[in-house]
């Protein structure tokens, strides 16, 4: 038996699996080629380390029959968008992987694809995880590593009365398009054109984090978190944390041309558009002395941004309508419980 022959028998089915499909994945010095039973960080001179976990699950977070690269990026992305809301530039990421045995090498060579692809793009580099098999629905879970310059981490709870409410990209598109998966009829009902549909349903399916926006962010913002459940929910968990309220005018939550599309064949979907989930933007609290020059540098990172409120001291957030009403809702965001 030769030596390259005996190496490879030593090697466990999930070992084989590693170096086919993540191995490529693994830039990272730190990493070690995914060869040990650990990876190794340590940050750079004068940063800290920002760490968060998401996991999605199938049937849960996105349909067995969703592209497998779609998926990667979506594990991925939800992460990047936790990141950017705290002002880090992303460095690596763990990640743990459970399938079914109905998930072969087909459905991973897709996977790792999609996996590969968004590592590149946003600099992000696998260090290292778990794969096992589960007789349950594919779950994946990463553990995300970003870096940012001590004591400059945008946190949920320094909002105070009087800064200024912002939020980037569209809401609600994300939650119109698995509401077009999920009610067949939506999209008639709704009377969307092709375009329209693709738009809604490619939010939902591939998320965009505003990393772009991290160190504006970072400089700017008193608070800040992303819009992963909702909006109106994850404000009003920053506002919590923060101990203060606000004043949003609902007509300036900044909507897409499908959302409004949406909105003008059923004005009752406001409330999905304003409390459903999978946004993944960024919802932060701005000074009025910093208000300027934060849209002067979001405009230059390229990430639209739009002022929806003010903070104020009354706990709470209230969402007017153009009339000035209150509006009320059955629920405030996604919950998985």
């Amino acid at each position: 038996m030769t030596a390259v022959r005996a190496r490879r028998e030593a090697l466990s089915g999930e070992d084989r699996l590693i170096a086919r499909h993540f191995r490529s994945i693994a830039s990272h010095p730190g990493a070690l080629g995914l060869t040990d039973d650990a990876a190794m960080l340590a940050p750079a001179a004068g940063h800290e380390w920002v760490l968060t976990a998401d996991a999605i699950v199938g049937g849960v977070h996105f349909f067995s029959d969703d592209p497998p690269d779609a998926i990667a990026r979506k594990a991925l992305r939800v992460n990047l968008s936790d990141l950017a809301a705290k002002g880090a530039t992303p460095v690596g990421f763990l990640l743990t992987l459970a399938l079914p045995k109905s998930h072969g090498e087909k459905w991973l060579k897709a996977f790792t694809r999609g996996l590969g692809a968004d590592a590149r793009r946003y600099g992000f580099a696998l260090l290292g995880g778990d794969t096992v098999r589960t007789p349950g629905p594919v779950t994946i879970s990463v553990t995300a590593f970003g870096s940012l310059p001590k004591g400059t981490m945008v946190r949920r709870s320094r909002a105070r009365p009087g800064d200024r409410i912002l939020v980037t990209g569209t809401i609600g598109d994300a939650a119109l398009g698995l509401k077009l998966r999920t009610d067949r009829k939506a999209a008639k009902r709704w009377r969307l054109d092709k375009a329209t549909r693709a738009h809604l349903s490619r939010r939902y399916l591939v998320p965009e984090p505003r990393n772009t926006l991290a160190a504006v962010l970072r400089r700017s913002a008193s608070a800040g978190m992303d819009v992963s459940d909702g909006l109106i929910g994850d404000l009003g968990k920053l506002l919590f944390a923060s101990n203060v309220g606000a004043d949003i005018d609902a007509a300036s939550v900044p909507l897409s041309k499908a959302a409004r599309a949406v909105l003008a064949a059923d004005p009752s979907a406001l409330e999905t558009v304003l409390t459903g989930g999978d946004d993944f933007e960024v919802v932060a609290t701005i000074p009025p002395a910093k208000l300027a020059s934060f849209k002067a540098a979001a405009r230059r990172a390229g990430v639209r941004v739009t002022e929806i409120g003010r903070v104020t001291k009354e706990s709470g957030a209230r969402f007017r309508g153009e009339d000035g009403r209150l509006l009320r809702f059955t629920r405030n965001s996604f919950s998985h419980f």
